[in-house]
């Protein structure tokens, strides 16, 4: 007997049927058999099938006589047909992953449960992407003593991604319905209602191909008769939950319904005609009638406008409201506020409530217009447009320029105001290039812009222009540019080889040790970068400040990784890792940087190297960091001589000094006095200033009078870089309860990816892109933190510091690993819960000076030396032959 059997069931899908065999005989459980259950093919699957049972005698092959019309009766004949105790189903055009089997064996038998289910994937093709089916029901591993526990796992309605007992399924008559389509959605249902307990686990253990074209019946969403399938697969499941004594389900499983089945529909609505979008409202009218109220609570606002309108035959709003689900999701043409509550259309009907969005309560950068084309032509070379312009939520002041904005290129325009309500545009433009053309508007009394995309007719016809493309794309039918395909991505794919060859790593090292051999110093040419070039900041600006303010002969290249952002406009740049870069680095007499240059590059003989360094805390470095602390020859000798090029560091600290010298194997000169980028913190400017400087910052980040300025800045995850893991606290939560008096400035690690949505922007700025984090601190009323070197700088403001350490544990232990016990000497309270951090920020005063003592103490820690003037001692001592230096270059110029 087999441990498990796999029934792959197929029909007419003769050229996928052996991928999907080779990844059950690829599985690492070896034990199993394969049953191939052929629903009566017409191609040349039958010829396959068999094929790939003479090649293996793990493979049965059962064909059905005459064609079923669905899944249901070839999956029941390979339960009738197996024989192992454990049963999986695979569809003939998806693949398991190697593991599945064993795994989800080692579940059941470890647990006991009726059966295990565990993630699926979606694979697309031929990207090879794979993207998780609602990961959050999959997040951990555990046992679920029945669906009641955990009613939000009707969404996983899926019979492929699960391990079942077969002597279960035949006990119990649990058999898919052989006469519908979704018939899995009815099994799923009998499923829940009858398992006394079952197992979920994280891993994917199913990949669910989505190829460019695909007929499967999930797919065949243009079919209305697919529609009527499926809401018949609904009442079905509805109805055995109620045979079964579970009609305090039926809700949750209604659920399902209309946040995942009907969005399945809803996404390409504005693309259907209203004949179309008429006849699915009358079939799934029916079914909405039947649902509870306290569902459409429950689901996305615009999903629930959405039902409201067909529950209301409101054809032509549909459509529009469907157009909001995907893309940018564009706002509605009108909105109503009432009471503090902000409804979608004209009117203030409950069904229509959109508040949860906040999009009436956006600040001005982010606010929302809406751009529908009503006029499109095209005389070949330009194209002339009548754009109207819809302000749902009264956002436009009154006094306001606007303009087309085509990639960098800004036409203006002069919108008209419309007898209809909004505004009339008449523009003609020359598109080129790749854009996606925007209308802006921008306030003029502080030159705040807002912007927003173009909604198009979904049937315009593509207009053809000289080198581009104008047409529509998404559900939505966006306008947008494409420059012209074939010669031209040609020429670029072959550009792109050729550079890909020149422009190697290895090439550049190569050509970059000839230059250091053969090309003289410039001893008043310096090379500047902080951050790895991501910006104008830290010490490294500091350091160039003052050396512009002595007016020393050095001439000063900055490193920027991409674009010019925050810079003086008078500095020199460079691109990092450029050609141009590598030559700056190989002349450059003098290097200074917060991180460190490339790793691989020796400093050339006669520069000299400062490293400011970029934080101090408690985070573990160098060779005690995870990604060197291992016993690994090659990453620690490469970090050891990429530290030996330093000739000078900046050591905010004795704390430091302590700490960070010996875990880098640093030995050279060492300043100890104070940090440059901190000179602006401890330097007593006068009052005005301050005031002037911080009412910028919240100027910039549209901070409302009277909030105050909690900023919050997470340092990132070692085992979860770009994932968005380190924002941790509930910010849904905190706009809740803070949003009337505090505003969030999110400022992530560089290396975080993490954008707050759009219905927290109201509470939540995204200040990751703000030139200098020095300047948001005064600007700031509190910091929230966790382990960020932040809170070493912040110190110097004395405002109150708020640490939430909700994975404390997890991360002395098992992630970075810390040189301090945090909650022992943080100097402000330590919290797990963002209830606990909410309670804290509404009694700050009284929080912040119960830990005075604490305070002073972790200022003496790390602020000791900070005495405002580290910059122009740094320069004084480091740069203090840079005159002779230079003179000295000259004259051998001149010989």
């Amino acid at each position: 007997m087999p441990d498990c059997t796999v029934v792959v069931i197929t029909y007419n899908d003769a050229a996928r049927l052996p991928r999907a065999v080779r990844s059950v005989l690829g599985q690492s459980l070896r034990d199993l058999e394969v049953i191939i259950a052929d629903d009566a093919s017409t191609d040349g699957t039958p010829e396959v099938a068999r094929r790939l049972a003479q090649a293996d005698p793990r493979v049965r092959y059962l064909r059905r006589p005459v064609n079923s019309g669905g899944c249901g009766a070839p999956r029941n004949d390979g339960i009738d047909a197996a024989t192992s105790p454990y049963i999986m189903f695979l569809d003939s055009d998806d693949e398991l992953p190697r593991h599945a089997c064993k795994s989800l064996l080692a579940e059941i038998e470890r647990t006991g449960a009726d059966f295990v289910s565990g993630q699926i994937s979606r694979l697309y093709e031929p990207s090879g992407r794979l993207q998780p089916y609602y990961p959050s029901l999959f997040a951990r591993r555990r046992v679920v003593e029945g669906i009641r526990e955990e009613p939000e796992l009707f969404l996983d309605s899926f019979s492929t991604n699960k391990l079942y007992d077969v002597g279960r399924l035949r006990d119990n008559v649990l058999r898919f319905p052989e006469d519908i389509h979704y018939e899995d959605h009815v099994f799923a249902a009998e499923l829940y209602a009858t398992s006394r307990r079952f197992a979920v686990v994280p891993w994917v253990v199913y990949h669910w191909h989505r190829a460019p074209v695909n007929d499967s019946i999930s797919l065949s969403i243009d079919d209305l008769d697919n529609v009527r399938q499926r809401v018949i697969a609904a009442r079905l499941s509805d109805d055995i939950l109620r045979e079964h004594g579970a009609a305090d389900l039926v809700p949750h499983r209604q659920y399902r319904f209309v946040r995942q089945d009907l969005r399945v529909y809803l996404n390409p609505l504005p693309r259907r005609d209203l004949v179309w979008v008429k006849e699915f409202a009358s079939v799934v009218r029916p079914y909405l009638e039947e649902v509870a109220e306290e569902v459409f609570e429950r689901i996305a606002p615009l999903d629930r406008v959405c039902c409201r309108l067909i529950l209301d035959d409101r054809i032509e709003d549909l459509r529009i409201a469907a157009g909001s689900l995907t893309g940018p999701r564009a706002a509605p043409r009108a909105a109503v506020q009432l009471d503090g509550r902000t409804y979608w259309g004209t009117t203030a009907s409950p069904g229509m409530d959109i508040t949860r969005l906040r999009l009436a309560e956006l600040p001005y950068t982010s606010s929302r217009l809406r751009h529908e084309v009503a006029d499109l032509s095209s005389d070949g070379d330009r194209v002339r447009m009548t754009v109207r312009t819809y302000d749902p939520f009264g956002v436009l002041p009154p006094a306001w320029t606007a303009f087309l904005q085509l990639g960098r290129d800004r036409v203006p325009i002069a919108p008209e105001p419309s007898s209809a309500g909004g505004y009339v545009s008449r523009v003609t433009f020359t598109p080129k290039g790749r854009c996606d053309p925007r209308i802006g508007f921008t306030r003029t009394s502080d030159g705040h812009t807002t912007t927003d995309r173009i909604i198009a007719d979904p049937h315009t016809e593509p207009i053809e222009l000289p080198g581009c493309t104008l047409k529509v794309e998404g559900y939505a039918a966006y306008l947008c540019v494409r420059p012209d395909s074939i010669a031209r991505s040609v020429w670029r794919r072959i550009r792109r080889q050729l550079m890909k060859r020149v422009n190697t790593p290895a090439n550049k090292l190569r050509a970059y040790k000839l230059m250091i051999k053969v090309l003289p110093r410039r001893h008043d040419l310096a090379l500047f970068e902080s951050d790895v070039g991501k910006g104008y900041s830290g010490s490294p600006r500091a350091i160039y400040e003052e050396l512009r303010r002595r007016g020393l002969p050095i001439e000063v290249v900055w490193s920027v990784a991409r674009g010019r952002r925050n810079f003086p406009a008078d500095v020199r740049l460079v691109r990092r890792g450029s050609w141009r870069y590598i030559y700056t680095m190989a002349r450059a007499g003098v290097w200074v940087d917060s991180h460190g240059f490339p790793l691989d590059y020796p400093k050339p003989k006669g520069t000299r190297y400062l490293q400011t360094w970029h934080g101090q805390g408690i985070k573990s470095i160098g060779f005690d960091a995870p990604d060197l602390r291992g016993d690994f020859d090659k990453p620690r000798a490469r970090w050891r001589a990429a530290v030996a090029r330093w000739d000078a560091l900046v050591s905010p600290s004795a704390e430091f000094s302590r700490v960070f010298l010996p875990s880098n194997g640093y030995s050279g000169k060492v300043y100890r006095c104070g940090t440059p980028r901190c000179d602006a913190l401890v330097r007593a400017e006068p009052a005005v200033d301050q005031a002037d400087k911080a009412a910028e910052v919240r100027r910039r980040l549209e901070v409302p009078p009277g909030r105050r300025v909690l900023l919050y800045a997470p340092t990132y995850r070692d085992r979860g870089i770009g994932s968005g893991r380190s924002v941790r606290a509930d910010l849904e939560l905190m706009a809740e309860e803070l949003a009337e008096d505090w505003v969030v400035l999110l400022r992530t690690h560089p290396v975080e990816r993490y954008q707050p949505p759009e219905h927290l922007k109201h509470f939540v700025r995204s200040a990751g892109s703000y030139p200098d984090i020095n300047d948001l601190m005064p600007a700031s009323d509190a910091l929230l933190t966790d382990y960020s070197s932040v809170m070493c700088d912040y110190a110097l403001t004395g405002k109150p510091m708020l640490f939430y350490i909700d994975d404390w544990d997890d991360y002395r232990l098992a992630e970075r690993g810390v040189y301090h016990d945090l909650p022992a000497i943080a100097p402000g309270p330590c919290v797990a819960t963002t209830g606990d951090l909410i309670a804290a920020l509404r009694d700050l005063p009284a929080v912040h000076a119960s830990y005075a003592e604490r305070y002073a103490a972790f200022r003496e820690l790390w602020c000791a030396d900070e005495h405002g003037d580290a910059a122009a001692r740094i320069v004084a001592d480091f740069f203090a032959d840079a005159g002779e230096d230079a003179r000295q270059d000259s004259r051998e110029g001149a010989q």
